[in-house]
């Protein structure tokens, strides 16, 4: 490389975007994905050593992907030939591939080729680096925003490992913002920039775990703030919501706000009104608060507001729970809306919530207690156990007409009460059918009665 092109390389990496000067060179300065690079795990000792198998990573944008290869190329004393799927074609592949078979004949040296968005590729191209993946003419990693289950072939993903990159958590991106703030050669300490505490909460909530969105998102309001007389540059909130078109909402996830706008959520659920649930559900997501909190409080309200009125219902929210796991956010906006919806629009009972507390008063009384297991409830498991009267006079359901047959199943001293009492609405109708046929006819009224 010459003086003029060392020129250009340099001017070009002091003209590049916040996110790519501040991009980590070593594991050290990388932050976030413990489960894979952290002290002691597999992939870090796979670095440290030298000895990097072919790999796909599989994560969402800005989670380091891009960066976590330039480190392994680096760390491993690796010729790296990155290239981009949406752009690279077979043409370009062959020429790596050529080099890379000459550096290793010639020299020795290993080549990791580093395709980001290697599920742009289609199976030509895949089938073209297969067998040199193969016979290690390169390392591959590949880089990936989609699951590689249903966009790498199935040939060339059997000879990859497939890690998971999480997005960054909250601490992960206030550490990458302070470290760009106070980087005097790479980042923004020479602008002497502070952001104001408003400003800060607002980034992290809206970055949604993705570094290069908030890097030049923070480098853009930056550089809309003048400084003051004293030379700093105060970042405000109200310049931060102008960059990324995006107004903070009030709302504190550890006080009041986050526990009123919850319980106005579970309420319009109860209350059966949609457009109010949808309301409050919309205003905790775009706030920041963790979809997960939300979908737990889904669930309960599944199990203690609609119940046995519609037993879908917590199917339904564990639905919800587990597409926001799996594909994250803000994708899985859509599935807590759709869990919401269902719920708001249920039928309600709280039934079983009240027989739990029926049950659990009487526990307290101490109301059958004391009370032995009747004999023929029990299984006897050993001739003395059958001997002393265990499971003698059962009745066994399967063997009566409509699998069912009237016999003692609570304590004495609770043989006649009654703890489930369903109501009227969905589901349950037709439980209270059921249960009068069964129990009705023979001068019961178990599941027909309130207390």
């Amino acid at each position: 490389m010459d003086m003029f092109e060392r020129q250009f390389e340099e001017q070009k990496k002091q003209e590049a975007p916040l996110a790519v000067r501040m991009r980590p060179a070593n594991l050290h300065d990388f932050v976030g994905q413990e489960h894979l690079i952290g002290e002691g795990r597999v992939l870090r000792k796979a670095i440290e050593a030298s000895r990097i198998p072919s790999i796909v990573l599989w994560g969402p944008p800005g989670s380091g992907k891009t960066t976590l290869a330039n480190i392994i190329a680096n760390s491993t004393d690796s010729l790296f030939s990155p290239i981009s799927a949406t752009s690279a074609g077979v043409h370009d592949l062959r020429r790596i591939i050529g080099e890379a078979g000459e550096n290793r004949k010639l020299y020795g040296q290993k080549t990791i080729l580093f395709i980001d968005e290697i599920h742009r590729f289609n199976k030509t191209q895949q089938d073209t680096i297969l067998p040199f993946v193969e016979d290690g003419t390169f390392t591959l990693i590949g880089a990936t925003t989609e699951n590689p289950s249903f966009e790498v072939t199935s040939p060339l993903l059997s000879r990859c490992q497939v890690l998971i990159l999480n997005s960054l958590n909250e601490n992960e991106v206030r550490v990458i913002i302070m470290r760009a703030l106070k980087d005097r050669l790479k980042g923004l300490g020479a602008l002497n920039v502070e952001l104001v505490p408003d400003a800060l909460e607002h980034l992290i909530s809206t970055s949604r775990g993705d570094a290069r969105v908030v890097l030049n998102a923070l480098e853009m309001a930056t550089l809309a703030t003048a400084p003051d007389a004293r030379k700093k540059r105060l970042v405000s909130l109200a310049t931060v919501e102008d960059t990324i078109q995006h107004r903070a909402l009030q709302y504190d996830k550890a006080g009041d706000q986050h526990y009123d706008l919850i319980s106005a959520l579970h309420k319009s659920m109860r209350g059966s009104d949609p457009d109010a649930s949808l309301y409050w559900l919309v205003r905790m997501l775009e706030a920041g608060e963790d979809p997960l909190y939300i979908a737990r409080r889904l669930i309960r309200f599944a199990s203690e507001d609609v119940g046995m009125a519609d037993p879908q219902a917590l199917v339904i929210a564990m639905a919800a729970q587990q597409a926001v796991h799996f594909i994250g956010m803000p994708e899985g906006n859509l599935a807590l809306l759709e869990a919401t919806t269902y719920l708001a629009t249920a039928p309600k009972s709280n039934s079983l919530y009240e027989a739990y507390s029926r049950i659990q008063e009487e526990i307290k009384k101490g109301s059958g207690s004391a009370d032995a297991t009747p004999l023929h409830l029990l299984n006897p498991v050993t001739p003395l156990m059958g001997e002393i009267g265990y499971g003698e006079g059962y009745k066994y359901a399967h063997d009566h007409p409509e699998h069912f047959v009237e016999q003692q199943n609570l304590p004495d001293s609770l043989r006649n009460k009654q703890f489930y009492s369903p109501g009227a609405l969905g589901y349950e109708n037709q439980i209270i059918a059921r249960l009068k046929n069964w129990w009705q006819e023979k001068g019961r009224t178990k599941g027909t009665d309130k207390d």
